[in-house]
């Protein structure tokens, strides 16, 4: 099995607690570990012996060198200049700084999005409506892709943005931001796209794309949380989200997390490098998952797009007849880790909107699976898994009154 399945007797707690069962993680679109590698990296900015990037004297030169070096590797990873890159918190942050920060210096009042977005691109949406923006919420087809043409008829002579995620964290399906950017250019409209779960997973250029903001997530690449970038076109008007002492070109004010932000750009680095071959990998691994679950429980279907259309790492299915939440807890008795949908909207205990767009109705959503794999998934995991999620949905559906 994976990096997760070899915890030692030592894990077991002082009262007497069970030993540990073998782990396997199928969750990395919720949090991935962070590489060995990153971590080595890393650590001397956190044992001490580096300066405020901001300071003058040569400790501060030395950590100004290792910012710029981390902003190289960001662009390096999505085709674009070292100085459009931004530094934030997180992608949700990057998100609300391309959107309301562009908001904040458009003529125009209103914005394309898809129904299918992050809650963090929705929420920036429905905040800018309080505020007297219109919001175009394009609909999708039944695998969750959005039709470039729909987003060309919602574009009007007063849009101020077309914002369009790169893949659908919930249910892999990839979008056609290529399609989506050029006749956003055409029309002279800005446009972002948020990457995360698909930059290092898929190609992404920013020029190809005709992308003006893109937004990352350190952790979505094996990096350490805590960190994420924005980045922005040359000539982008954006009005700053966090005011101070004017860091990051003035658009995000505060001391750099520098440890962070150059572990995201070594996570970048590896992305780049070894991208292609781990891509085949895990496309060969979420293949045999998909089929083996659907093999064995033929009632389960598939949400989102199949083959190239999908995220590579990325299966998701609703199974009837039970509740995932369920699930999810008997799986983890078993060693699994698993989700049911986005984890940042896991608090709220509503339907999915991503699964409400695509057609799946409440009592079909509530059996939503999704499994993520990634970077130490091994083959084991795959077997394991095949055997341990028929045999909890057979025994739930046993428990279930008639």
């Amino acid at each position: 099995m994976g990096r997760f399945s070899a915890l030692s007797s030592a894990s077991r707690g002082s009262a007497g607690l069970p030993a540990a069962v073998p782990r396997v993680y199928l969750d990395y679109a919720s949090f991935s570990p962070v590489d060995p590698r990153v971590v080595a990296v890393m650590r001397p900015f956190l044992e001490g012996g580096v300066g405020n990037p901001g300071a003058q004297h040569s400790l501060g030169l030395e950590a100004r060198a290792s910012l710029d070096g981390a902003r190289t590797k960001v662009g390096r990873l999505v085709g674009g200049a070292p100085g459009g890159v931004l530094f934030t918190s997180s992608a949700t942050e990057a998100n609300n700084l391309a959107i309301r920060g562009l908001a904040g210096r458009a003529r125009g009042r209103h914005v394309v999005t898809s129904a299918v977005e992050h809650v963090s691109v929705l929420n920036c949406c429905r905040e800018l409506e309080k505020h007297g923006f219109r919001v175009t919420y394009v609909g999708v087809d039944a695998d969750g892709c959005v039709d470039p043409a729909a987003v060309a008829r919602a574009l009007s002579d007063d849009t101020a943005l077309v914002s369009i995620t790169a893949a659908c964290g919930e249910i892999g399906t990839l979008q056609p931001i290529r399609e989506i950017g050029h006749l956003a250019r055409e029309r002279g409209v800005p446009f972002h796209v948020d990457a995360v779960g698909a930059a290092g997973r898929v190609a992404i250029a920013v020029d190809d794309a005709s992308i003006d903001l893109l937004t990352l997530s350190s952790n979505d690449l094996y990096g350490p949380p805590g960190a994420g970038a924005l980045w922005v076109r040359p000539g982008t008007p954006l009005v700053p989200l966090i005011l101070g002492g004017g860091q990051e070109g003035g658009y995000r004010s505060g001391t750099e997390n520098l440890p962070a932000i150059a572990g995201m750009g070594v996570a970048a680095d590896l992305a780049r490098a070894e991208g292609a071959a781990e891509v085949a990998r895990l496309r060969t691994l979420r293949d045999r998952l998909l089929a083996g679950l659907l093999d064995r429980m033929p009632a389960a279907r598939l949400t989102g797009a199949r083959g190239d259309g999908r995220l590579p790492h990325h299966v998701s299915i609703v199974v009837p007849d039970v509740k995932a939440d369920g699930v999810l807890l008997e799986l983890d008795l078993r060693g699994v880790a698993a989700s049911s949908g986005s984890a940042c909207s896991a608090a709220t205990g509503e339907p999915s909107h991503v699964l409400r767009a695509i057609g799946v109705d409440r009592d079909a959503a509530e059996g939503s699976l999704c499994f993520t794999l990634g970077r130490w998934t091994g083959a084991g995991d795959i077997d394991f898994v095949l055997d341990a999620v028929p045999a909890v949905v057979e025994r739930l559906r046993g428990l279930a009154p008639r």
